[in-house]
C-alpha cells in the first residue's frame, strides 16, 4: 500500500519553501519530513505576485527539489498565503432557534456563521474570506463555554473573526501554484499555519503573540483561550534593516546582509555602529507590534508573551529588544513535536504547518472537512491536531 504523503508550499517574498511529510509508522510519533525544497522567489513583492509566470517558475523549482529529496511525485498540496493583503474583520451573526424547536444544532451554528459573513459584506469589496473562526457563542445573551450544540434557547449568536485577503492576490497565488502542475487542495494564511507547529496549547490558552519577521513583511497573530483573536501583516521586514546598513555605510547589499547576520567580512565598520542600526530598526518593528496589541486591548496582557520566528528572528538581541519594548516574556520560536532527525528550523514552520493541517484534515470526518467548509474551521483544526500530539 502506497504511503500517504502531504505537501505544504510557503510562498514568501524572498523564498519559496516546500515540505513533504508523512505520518510516522507509529501513530504516537511525530510526522516525518521526507524532503524539503527551496528556491528564490521571483515575481513577488510584499507577499503578493507582480509577475505570475516568474512566480510559477519559482514554485516549480522548489517543488522539484523537494520531490527529488523525498523521492515522491507531488500532485496536490496545501498553500500558505501571506502578504500585506491579509486583514481581519470582526463580525457577529445571530439566528432564531425556532426552526430547530429551540435546540442548538450544527445547522443553526452554520447559519449563524454565514450570517456573520453576510453582515460583514460591506467591508468585503474585492476581498475573499479565507477563514471564518468562531470566537464566542451566546444562547439568549448568555456566553457559552465550549460549543453550544444541544443547548436550548430562542436565539443563538456567534462572534467571529473573518480573515480576508485581496481576491486578486489570492487568485494569483493559487493560479501560480496550479500552473506548476500541482492541485491546490486548500489555502491557509501563513501566520495561522506557522502557529500550528510553533505554539503549544498552553501558550495559546494563556495568551500569546506569534510574530514572523520576514524579508518584506512582519506578520502578527494573537491567541487567547486557544483561539486566534487577531491577525495583522505589516509592510516591513528584515530587508529594511539590510537596506539601512547599505545606505548608512555605502556598502553593497550582499555585504550588508552578511554584516546584519554577524558575519565577519573584513570590514572596518565598528561593530557598535552596526549593532546600533540593527537594534534601532528592530525597536521600530516591535513598537508597531506594541501599537497593535494596544489597539486590541492586549498590551502587556499576554502571559505567554511573544514568540518570534522568520528569517529576522536570528539577529542579535532580537529577543531582548522584544522583551524591553513589549514588556512581555520573549523567546525565539522552535518547531515542536519534531522527530530528532529533523534538520529544519522555524523558518520552515509555515510549510510544515500546512502538512500537519492536511494530515489533521484526514483525521476528522469528511462531513466536517477543513477543505470543504469554513464553518467550524478552528474547531476542526483543534480537533484534528489534538489527535497528532504526543
Amino acid at each position: 500500500m502506497a504511503r500517504t504523503v502531504y505537501c505544504g508550499i510557503d510562498i514568501g517574498t524572498y523564498h519559496v519553501k516546500v515540505v513533504i511529510a508523512a505520518p510516522a509508522e507509529n501513530p504516537d510519533m511525530p510526522m516525518q519530513i521526507l524532503g524539503t525544497g527551496t528556491a528564490s522567489s521571483r515575481g513577488m513583492r510584499h507577499g503578493y505576485i507582480i509577475d505570475r509566470n516568474e512566480a510559477t517558475k519559482s514554485v516549480k523549482e522548489a517543488l522539484a527539489r523537494a520531490s527529488s529529496s523525498a523521492r515522491v511525485q507531488i500532485r496536490s498540496a496545501r498553500v500558505g498565503l501571506g502578504g500585506v493583503g491579509i486583514d481581519e474583520i470582526h463580525s457577529t451573526g445571530d439566528v432564531t432557534l425556532t426552526p430547530s424547536g429551540g435546540i442548538v444544532t450544527q445547522q443553526q451554528i452554520d447559519r449563524a456563521m454565514r450570517e456573520s459573513e453576510k453582515r460583514a459584506s460591506p467591508k468585503l469589496s474585492n476581498r475573499t474570506v479565507i477563514h471564518t473562526i468562531p470566537l464566542e457563542y451566546r444562547v439568549d445573551g448568555q456566553k457559552v463555554y465550549g460549543k453550544p450544540e444541544g443547548m436550548q434557547g430562542t436565539k443563538l449568536a456567534i462572534d467571529t473573526l473573518l480573515i480576508t485577503m485581496l481576491t486578486q492576490h489570492h487568485d494569483d497565488l493559487v493560479e501560480a501554484v496550479e500552473s506548476s502542475g500541482v492541485e491546490v487542495e486548500g489555502v491557509m494564511v501563513a501566520p495561522l499555519a506557522a502557529a500550528l507547529v510553533t505554539l503549544t496549547k498552553a501558550q495559546k490558552t494563556a495568551g500569546v503573540c506569534l510574530a514572523n519577521i520576514g524579508a518584506e513583511t512582519l506578520s502578527i497573530i494573537v491567541f487567547e483561550d486557544d483561539n486566534p483573536i487577531s491577525i495583522k501583516v505589516l509592510p516591513t521586514g528584515s530587508a529594511d534593516i539590510t537596506n539601512t546598513i547599505a545606505l548608512s555605510f555605502q556598502i553593497p547589499l550582499p555585504e550588508a546582509e552578511q554584516m546584519k547576520r554577524g558575519a565577519v567580512t573584513g570590514s572596518e565598520i565598528p561593530i557598535r555602529k552596526m549593532d546600533s542600526i540593527v537594534q534601532s530598526r528592530l525597536k521600530e518593528m516591535f513598537k508597531l507590534i506594541a501599537a497593535h496589541l494596544k489597539t486590541i486591548g492586549r498590551a502587556q496582557l499576554l502571559p505567554a508573551g511573544i514568540v518570534i520566528t522568520g528569517g529576522g528572528s536570528g539577529m542579535t538581541s532580537t529577543q531582548e529588544i522584544a522583551k524591553a519594548i513589549l514588556k512581555l516574556p520573549s523567546q525565539v520560536g522552535q518547531i515542536g513535536h519534531m522527530s530528532r532527525s529533523a534538520t529544519v528550523d522555524a523558518t520552515w514552520a509555515v510549510a510544515f504547518g500546512l502538512c500537519k493541517w492536511a494530515y489533521a484534515d484526514d483525521m476528522i470526518e469528511k462531513s466536517s472537512s477543513l477543505g470543504e467548509a469554513f464553518s467550524g474551521f478552528w474547531d476542526s483544526i483543534k480537533r484534528g491536531i489534538k489527535n497528532l500530539l504526543p
